[in-house]
């Protein structure tokens, strides 16, 4: 499904270069639960922005679902980016002044469907993941795991299939970050969605299929 192939990123900072990513391969199979583990600044986020066409590498390939990402137009990798992927981050990245429902529903605003259409798939979500009863909380009422419930939700609701997760239990305690990562093992078998994870926790990473470790940007077996 997810197929990286000598993959470089480098970035000009004044007259400096600095190379991030060094020639990194990986391969993702359809309906994978993986982590990568390492330290700050070893590319992990580099690698995570890559993989959800924020970045575009500065050479080798990558081919999503059989088709090279590198011979796509920016209109249709926005629109891949809209249909296929969801992102769920540290901070949870919630809108303060939107409902839990409405957060949700954000993301289909952009396919163009009714109101009634997109609240009622995200209540289908906001249940999946035991946050219907909070559909009218705003995050300011919620604490950090009911945030971060709502934040999968909302990377859900549009049915990627692929899930990006940047350090998702980063900013949680350790009952809360199991609790997430039972969701995220849940969403997997049910939805057969592919889950991508960020992490620093050695705790998370062994509770996926496999884990992979990145250093000096490049992934290590």
């Amino acid at each position: 499904m997810i197929g990286l192939e000598d993959i470089h990123k480098s970035f000009t900072l004044g007259t400096v270069i600095v190379e991030v990513l060094t020639g990194l391969d990986l391969t993702i199979e359809k309906g994978t639960l993986i982590a990568v583990v390492g330290q700050s600044g070893c590319g992990k986020s580099t690698l995570l922005n890559t993989i959800g066409l924020l970045d575009k590498p500065t050479s080798g390939k990558y081919h999503l679902e059989g088709r090279d990402v590198g011979k796509l137009s920016d209109d249709e990798l926005s629109e891949i980016r809209n249909k296929k992927i969801g992102f769920v981050f540290q901070q949870f990245n919630l809108l303060a002044r939107l409902t839990a429902l409405d957060n949700v529903a954000l993301p289909l605003i952009y396919r163009g469907l009714s109101e009634s259409r997109r609240k009622k798939m995200a209540r289908r979500m906001l249940e999946k993941v035991g946050m219907l009863d909070r559909e009218d909380h705003r995050p300011s009422q919620l604490s950090g795991g009911q945030q971060q419930r709502v934040a999968i939700a909302r990377a859900l609701v549009g049915q990627p299939a692929i899930i990006l997760a940047d350090e998702p239990t980063g900013a949680l305690d350790a009952q809360v970050s199991n609790d997430i990562m039972d969701l995220f093992i849940q969403l997997n078998s049910e939805e057969q969605v592919t889950i991508f994870i960020i992490t620093h926790d050695m705790e998370v990473a062994r509770r996926c299929h496999r884990y992979v470790r990145m250093e000096n940007g490049a992934i290590h077996a």
